[in-house]
């Protein structure tokens, strides 16, 4: 799973609109920014944390750490 930090830190890195990574993953920019502003793992749709996870991947970003403890992200350029 991913932290809140986490998707704000991908998004960063990749220079992308939170209306961008919201249609990226289909979801609604609305539930993109109820997730964002959390501690910790977002409450909400595992399934849409999951779609979140795999668009940031496939744009070259890597989730290290744990989540709850040390969450960060690294991102490859490709």
């Amino acid at each position: 799973m991913i932290s809140s930090s986490q998707i704000r830190a991908a998004r960063a890195l990749l220079g992308w609109s939170g209306e961008e990574l919201a249609a990226k993953c289909d979801v609604s920019l609305k539930t993109l920014r109820r997730y964002e502003p959390q501690e910790g793992i977002p409450a909400g749709s595992i399934s849409t944390l999951q779609r979140i996870k795999s668009v940031l991947e496939d744009a070259g970003v890597e989730f290290i750490g744990d989540p709850l403890v040390n969450p960060g992200v690294v991102l490859h350029l490709k």
